[in-house]
């Protein structure tokens, strides 16, 4: 992808395929990922838990799979707040809108950085300058679904699949060298569920991820997302890109 995230009854929609220089893009699909994208886009906040695997190629030369749990709070446009623990350590961060502070439960240290005055911006800058992922940055993009018919071939609504007793409209993208596949909720806000990325040119490595325990336009402390260092915490300096 480039950012590298009223009940309706589908089947009364026509599936009718668009060709754009080639493309197959199924209407229906379009029409899911646009509901979904219009309701993460009048979000006021948000939270939500997020469960990821990550294939990962170790020093033999083996595919490791890497897990990791985050909770992430969003209050729009400018605060943010993750908190991350897996197999690869335990760490969060935390954006008021001016700052982004990136804190190592595991070392007991941090950064703080200067950023820009909104999620997307911060987002967007974060991972060119420092190379840091948020948790699901994609599904939050206003531009997610034109972003998925540009960089893919062919779209497809495959209908309704059930993830974690939850019904689903499941949708596939695909291109030479990467496979998306998401599963939308189906129920009244359209809220993604799942999603798997399976690259083609590199052994099939996959990247999973499963929403769970959304809950839309809570009462977020702003203090949530101010980072107060711990005690003997250590402030360090990291280079950019």
């Amino acid at each position: 992808m480039k950012k590298k995230l009223i009940a309706i009854t589908l089947m009364a929609l026509p599936l009718i395929g668009i060709s754009q220089n080639s493309k197959q893009i199924d209407s229906t699909a379009i029409f899911i990922l646009d509901q979904m994208s219009h309701v993460i886009g009048d979000l006021e906040s948000v939270t939500f838990k997020l469960n990821t695997s990550v294939d990962k190629i170790n020093d033999d030369n083996n595919i490791e799979k890497h897990y990791s749990k985050s909770t992430v709070s969003m209050a729009g446009p400018n605060k943010l707040s993750a908190r991350i623990k897996g197999d690869r350590g335990h760490h969060g961060y935390w954006y008021d809108g001016e700052y982004m502070t990136y804190y190592s439960f595991d070392e007991n240290n941090y950064v703080t950085l200067e950023a820009p005055d909104n999620i997307i911006g911060m987002i967007d800058n974060m991972h060119l300058r420092f190379d840091f992922k948020f948790p699901a940055a994609d599904f939050f993009y206003p531009s997610f679904t034109d972003d998925i018919i540009d960089d893919f071939d062919n779209i497809y609504f495959l209908g309704k699949r059930r993830v974690e007793n939850t019904e689903c409209y499941y949708i596939m993208a695909t291109n030479d060298d990467m496979s998306v596949q998401i599963w939308i909720e189906n129920g009244m806000y359209f809220l993604p569920k799942k999603m798997v990325i399976i690259y083609k040119n590199n052994r099939n490595l996959q990247y999973e991820s499963t929403f769970q325990e959304w809950i839309l336009n809570p009462n977020i402390p702003l203090a949530s997302f101010e980072f107060l260092p711990p005690p003997n915490s250590k402030l360090i300096d990291i280079l950019e890109n």
